[in-house]
């Protein structure tokens, strides 16, 4: 079959264009509905008020209410779990932080894979940890705290803190075990 040269060009062109036009003519209005944020800290921890600030300006933009779900304990965990059971469909965000990266190396039997089943939206801030000592604590430099650490076995109860969770990062640094 021959195809005369002006039916070929304006099949080319229709077939280029086809990609935008799918995209304006199927997009839809979101959100039609409430967006709930999971918190996994309880009222009032810093998470907590990060969500409540973040979900008053969602609010204002999206024009549709933002609840904040708090669901302490296990680290984070629990509020991942309900967001990660939740239908993915865009109204269930959760907040999550470094306790999320800690847990999903730190518990062994986990019923999701923070990885594979949370995708990322945005970065909504940042913090920076400082080891800092009482001016009369014997160590000034960290090889000397990670000396003393070893000797007095700094560490060495599971605490669930920040302290805890630092020291279980530098464990290889130390070369040491927080649970023997």
């Amino acid at each position: 079959m021959k195809l005369p040269r002006r039916n070929f060009l304006q099949l080319a062109a229709g077939a280029a264009a086809l990609p935008a036009v799918s995209c304006v003519a199927w997009a839809q209005a979101y959100p039609t509905r409430p967006v709930r944020i999971f918190v996994g800290f309880p009222a009032s921890a810093t998470p907590d008020i990060v969500a409540r600030l973040v979900g008053q300006l969602l609010s204002e933009r999206l024009g549709q209410p933002v609840v904040i779900e708090n669901r302490p304990g296990a680290a984070g965990n629990i509020a991942t779990e309900a967001v990660v059971r939740a239908t993915p469909d865009g109204y269930t965000l959760l907040l999550a932080n470094g306790a999320n990266a800690i847990s999903a190396t730190l518990y062994e039997k986990l019923s999701f894979d923070f990885i594979r089943d949370i995708a990322p939206v945005a970065s909504i801030g940042s913090a920076a940890l400082v080891l800092v000592t009482n001016l009369s604590f014997p160590a000034k430099t960290v090889p000397e705290f990670i000396a003393y650490a070893k000797a007095k076995r700094l560490g060495q109860s599971p605490l669930s803190c920040s302290f805890h969770f630092i020291m279980l990062a530098l464990c290889p640094y130390f070369s040491m075990s927080l649970w023997t």
